[in-house]
């Protein structure tokens, strides 16, 4: 399981397993890893975690949220980066080190419906290690936008979702079914007319997704048979 290691001043402070789909940094006591220290803000950061895979995003601080010595709003989680929140330091520890090239799991980008053409098409899907095993394989129907009526076989671990900068989402592949998580962006998804939080969301056949201006209906694979 992946773990944080805080230090100051090169002394470690504690050691922190990451546990909960969404773990949130900041002073106030609310937070799951409460800094006390006025250069913190009150909510300054959080990581978001799917299986093997961290998500590090700024919460708009004040002194903002460094990664190996560079700014950072959003920023996908290797196994050795340190997270700097001014004095302090927050080394990520994956499971397993981090993955070679090659082994990330399928990205998928899409743009907002209104703005894009054909030429502005998703990039291509990079390889994946195996999902481990869900009831049936889940199907995504892009309903709207430039590409209405293309379809995306879930068969990847973690397939991401959205527009990067703007909103994202991850839909992770589990033995038990489809959960979509929140990861970037103010605005949260919508299924079913309804937005979501910062829970993940076990995703059920015919539920509609809109993400970054398009929807997007979720199905097995059975069905569609």
């Amino acid at each position: 399981m992946p773990r944080l290691i805080l230090s100051m001043d090169g002394l470690v402070l504690k050691e922190m397993v990451l546990e909960k789909e969404r773990t949130t940094i900041g002073r106030k006591p609310h937070n799951d890893i409460q800094i006390d220290n006025l250069a913190i803000s009150g909510d300054h950061a959080a990581i978001v975690t799917i299986l093997n895979d961290a998500f590090l995003e700024d919460m708009n601080s004040t002194n903002g949220t460094y990664v190996n010595g560079q700014p950072i709003k959003k920023h996908v989680l290797q196994t050795n980066d340190v997270i700097e929140l001014g004095k302090y330091r927050l080394k990520y520890i994956a499971d397993g080190g981090a993955p070679a090239a090659g082994e990330q799991d399928e990205a998928v980008s899409f743009a907002q419906a209104a703005s894009q053409t054909d030429a502005a098409a998703p990039p291509e899907p990079q390889a994946a290690s195996s999902a481990p095993p869900a009831a049936g394989i889940g199907m995504i129907q892009i309903l709207s936008g430039a590409h209405a009526g293309r379809t995306l076989e879930l068969s990847k671990s973690l397939t991401t979702l959205g527009k990067p900068g703007s909103q994202v989402a991850v839909i992770t592949r589990r033995p038990h079914g489809y959960f979509i998580t929140h990861v970037e962006g103010t605005v949260f998804p919508v299924v079913n007319g309804r937005p979501l939080d910062a829970q993940a969301h076990r995703l059920n056949d015919h539920d509609i997704i809109e993400i970054a201006g398009v929807k997007m209906e979720f199905f097995s694979q059975a069905m569609a048979q």
